[in-house]
């Protein structure tokens, strides 16, 4: 059975924002046709596609109709920016925990936060804040310790990151797994083109990712990892991994019940992922793919407090 991964709530959320917005002076004629071909695309939708895979699809047709898309430049180098300015001291707060890898994930989970695409706006008070107090993050105690027993018999694990500034948090999460197993392999994955404010190779380079992992981009500019679309490059090393971290809402709707062992780490700030999980608006979730059907029937009883 293939799996629902498109919910109404993912198509009203394109229309919301992507149906009716188009540049001033556009033709009423280039309008129509957009529209008529918007809804074309929501229409052919199947169950299994996702909203991220719709998103590129809308994104080429306002190419090729508007000719334009959303320039997220400046906001990626100052999110990169300003998430560097934290590195050292986050560095530190892990380096000091009384269990690192969990501080290390706990901020990875925060730098979710940075997303353009499930928010309309990114406050950047609220992230400071955040940051400020890692231990408000509740994690599924269960998944971690699963996650901590693999990461240290694993041979190769690929890290499918999602946001600019976010991966400077990731950065940081992989060296703390990195000491927990010095010899095993990982690689960071981040998107092939430019789409929202996901981080991409450029992205790596300002943060230094490369400096604990080797970093490819995956071919595409779909703001998720979907299986089909991607590189062959990237799709055999996923497929390959002893242990996959799949960071952010869009990895996990393009990803979720893939039966690859993957370990999804995000933010639930939709009110989707805050409807299907029962938890509050920004709540971190640590999830195994090959334990989601388990999990969304026992609805977080274990949460750390």
């Amino acid at each position: 059975m293939n799996p629902t991964r498109l919910h109404p709530e993912c198509m009203k959320c394109l229309i919301n924002k992507y149906m009716l917005v188009a540049p001033e002076g556009t033709p009423r004629a280039t309008e129509m046709a957009y529209v008529h071909r918007f809804l074309s695309i929501l229409a052919a939708a199947s169950d299994e596609c996702s909203a991220p895979v719709l998103l590129r699809q809308i994104n080429d047709l306002r190419y090729e109709l508007y000719g334009q898309q959303e320039d997220f430049g400046d906001i990626k180098r100052r999110f990169n920016a300003l998430m560097l300015t934290q590195e050292g001291w986050m560095n530190e707060q892990i380096e000091t925990a009384d269990d690192p890898l969990l501080c290390a994930v706990r901020f990875a989970m925060i730098g979710n936060y940075i997303d353009f695409g499930a928010q309309n706006r990114v406050d950047e008070d609220q992230l400071r804040a955040l940051l400020s107090d890692p231990d408000l993050i509740a994690l599924h105690l269960k998944a971690l310790e699963d996650f901590r027993q693999e990461v240290r018999t694993m041979k190769r694990m690929v890290y499918l990151t999602d946001n600019c500034g976010e991966i400077v948090a990731d950065k940081l999460l992989i060296r703390a797994i990195r000491r927990l197993n010095p010899s095993a392999e990982i690689v960071a994955i981040v998107r092939g083109m430019d789409v929202l404010n996901d981080a991409t190779m450029e992205d790596a380079k300002q943060v230094g990712l490369a400096d604990e992992a080797r970093v490819i981009g995956n071919g595409t500019r779909i703001a998720g990892t979907w299986l089909p679309a991607i590189s062959p490059e990237a799709r055999t090393l996923i497929e390959g991994a002893d242990v996959i971290v799949s960071k952010g809402q869009a990895n996990f709707e393009t990803l979720c019940s893939c039966g690859l062992n993957v370990y999804y780490l995000f933010l639930c700030k939709c009110d989707l992922f805050a409807k299907r999980f029962d938890v509050p608006k920004l709540t971190g979730l640590m999830l195994r793919d090959r334990e989601l059907g388990e999990f969304e029937r026992r609805i977080l009883p274990d949460l750390s407090e």
